[in-house]
């Protein structure tokens, strides 16, 4: 069989989409879907939002890239603002994800093992990280995660990581040696089947980090940037990381990261520790900042958690009408996970829904359907998504049936 050109890594549906609406896209044969997965909770504006593509078309325009061997203006007022409305001293920026969970782990043993004192230095290198995460797709990432799927044909995996169930404070606190530099954790799971952390857990772990020196890393690739209705899911939490990684959202879009830390947590990222040629280039700032423009305020953000209360109401409402297909409804603000029961398989639901019915949703782990809309929805889209869910449900033809 002849490969294709694009590596088929991707087993790829037949939706084709060319253009975006809002909260609709539509594809190349015309046909119209509304879309509640945001790119993998990427377009947290939708599509063509004018504010920020506006400022993506002015700033290519004039200056996509120069490189970090100079100044960066832009980059310069961006973190600034990332630092100003977070836990954070200090921002690198990455091109993605995974490379901004990257960025975190290595600041997190360049903390231990780059300390500016001899003194303060030791060979600290182990992540503790947690059961059904998602952390990217390099190399370091899937060493970070325990799915066997992600694994395979790709050993050895990379030394370092030693998983834990997540949740579990007692099964983190024994996991923890000499040899420990920090938790990686994600506030909420994302591909895990949105499963939001406990507060009971999260609080543990900042104080087990505090008695043992190590990093609190949160991995906020997903759950942050508005997402949940603060701006970062660590505020539900009422707790400070050491470090952390943001991405999807922060460029409404646009791909770009950021590794965001304390001057405490980031001693050890010094001259030529990292780095990233198109990290933080002018095109992905003025991207950033128009995003910032839009959601950083308490009024975006209460809109989400009013909207998000909305939405997980309707749907709550209408899965009582189908005990035999759904179980529950979990997550925060606009990021929303339905378990299905176990006769029914997430994603054959999702392909259904998306083939029949034109609507666009993401299968996760736990068997569940991720409910990831536009954070600037309304109850219009609302009204919609319970009419396809509805009209979904009713015709969908269980696996036992079929």
């Amino acid at each position: 069989m002849t490969i294709t050109p694009l590596m088929p890594v991707y087993p790829r549906c037949g939706f084709r989409p060319v253009r975006g609406e809002g909260s609709w896209l539509i594809a190349e044969d015309g046909a119209r879907a509304l879309d509640f997965a945001s790119g993998i909770a990427v377009n947290l504006l939708g599509h063509g939002h004018p504010h920020l593509t506006q400022a993506i078309a002015e700033q290519a325009a004039t200056l996509m890239h120069v490189s970090n061997l100079y100044g960066s203006p832009q980059g310069e007022k961006f973190a600034k603002r990332l630092t100003d409305s977070t836990f954070a001293d200090t921002v690198f920026f990455t091109n993605s994800g995974a490379e901004a969970v990257e960025c975190a782990i290595k600041a997190a043993r360049a903390y231990h093992q780059n300390a500016p004192e001899e003194s303060e230095r030791s060979d600290r290198f182990e992540i503790i990280t947690f059961k059904n995460a998602f952390h990217g797709r390099t190399m370091a990432t899937i060493s970070a995660s325990n799915q066997e799927k992600m694994h395979h044909g790709f050993a050895p995996l990379l030394p370092g990581f030693k998983y834990v169930e997540f949740d579990d404070l007692d099964g983190a606190k024994a996991a923890i040696t000499d040899k420990t530099a920090g938790f990686l954790v994600e506030p909420v799971q994302g591909e895990g089947g949105i499963r939001p952390a406990s507060e009971a857990f999260m609080h543990g772990l900042r104080a087990l980090a505090d008695e043992h020196d190590l990093m609190l890393v949160l991995d906020e690739v997903q759950c942050g940037v508005a997402r949940t209705g603060k701006l970062y899911a660590y505020e539900h939490y009422g707790i400070i990381p050491d470090i952390m990684a943001s991405a999807k959202g922060i460029g409404g879009g646009f791909p770009f990261g950021a590794c965001l830390a304390t001057e405490k947590a980031a001693r050890g990222m010094t001259f030529g520790t990292h780095g990233s040629t198109y990290g933080g280039n002018p095109l992905a700032m003025a991207a950033g900042n128009a995003v910032w423009d839009v959601v950083a305020n308490d009024e975006f953000l209460e809109q989400v958690r009013s909207t998000g209360e909305k939405l997980r109401s309707a749907i709550e409402q209408f899965i009582g009408n189908y005990p035999e297909m759904f179980d529950l409804v979990r997550g925060k603000g606009l990021m929303l996970g339905l378990r299905l029961n176990d006769q029914v398989v997430a994603r054959d639901f999702v392909s259904h829904l998306r083939d029949n019915h034109g609507l666009l949703t993401v299968a996760a782990g736990d068997n569940t359907l991720r409910i990831l809309p536009p954070l600037n929805i309304g109850d219009a889209e609302i009204s919609t998504f319970i009419e396809k869910l509805s009209a979904g449900s009713a015709d969908f033809a269980k696996p036992e049936a079929a």
